[in-house]
């Protein structure tokens, strides 16, 4: 299954990136390629972007099934495409270096079922690592926007 983790150290408590992170319509919008989200209930979502694939842009859309919301250090997550035959997971965790220090990590796992799948699978495995950092990154940038605004 392809999948990457990307782990960052932010100087913020970690009280505040659960503050953000619970909530989908903040993260969501910092999905690479992202193109809209909808709430559906307080642990489903669906979600749209476009995934650069290197030789062909695609939109995607995807069903987010929030699994576990373990505060203020865990939410978690599986993945089922609605628009391809994908499923998967991912998770942030956060664990407390200090009063105002945190570690973040971002995971998240994908896999391309059916005929198609093998091929789209070897692309996920340089995909997959990349969209775990950028987006890890770009939660931990946010979280320290609005900490420092």
């Amino acid at each position: 299954m392809p999948s990457g983790t990307h782990t960052i150290e932010i100087p913020v408590s970690i009280h505040n990136i659960w503050n953000f992170v619970s909530d989908m319509n903040k993260w969501a919008p910092l999905v690479p390629g992202y193109i809209e989200h909808e709430i559906l209930n307080e642990r489903q979502s669906t979600w749209a972007f476009k995934g650069d694939l290197g030789f062909m842009k695609k939109t995607v859309k995807l069903k987010i099934d929030i699994t576990n919301w373990i505060e203020p250090t865990k939410v978690t997550f599986d993945l089922t495409g609605l628009s391809d035959n994908f499923s998967g997971n991912g998770y942030f965790e956060a664990e407390a270096l200090g009063d105002n220090q945190t570690q973040m990590t971002g995971n998240l796992e994908i896999t391309a079922k059916g005929a198609m799948g093998p091929m789209i699978n070897t692309i996920l495995k340089s995909f997959v690592p990349k969209t775990a950092e950028e987006l890890t990154k770009a939660i931990a940038s946010k979280i320290v926007e609005i900490e420092q605004g």
